[in-house]
């Protein structure tokens, strides 16, 4: 895989997460800590993929929203 400064760029909008570019060009991005488990299981991904860059930020802003809604119900579990 690739990086360059768009990749750089982005990186530092989405802290937390490693983004990278494949040599097809392909962007993926992986947060850097898993989530926890409640979050997994309302359906948060801890890897996702994406054509291009604004798709990517689009992945990882809904990944980031799954989080944010489960994260309460998780924490009243305990």
């Amino acid at each position: 895989m690739t990086h360059d400064r768009t990749v750089a760029a982005v990186s530092s909008v989405f802290a937390g997460w490693r983004i990278m570019r494949s040599d097809a060009g392909r962007f993926w991005a992986t947060r850097e800590r898993p989530f926890p488990r409640a979050v997994e299981d309302a359906g948060a991904h801890r890897t996702v993929d994406a054509d291009d860059l604004v798709r990517l930020c689009q992945a990882i802003a809904e990944q980031e929203g799954i989080a944010e809604q489960a994260r309460p119900s998780a924490w009243k579990a305990r």
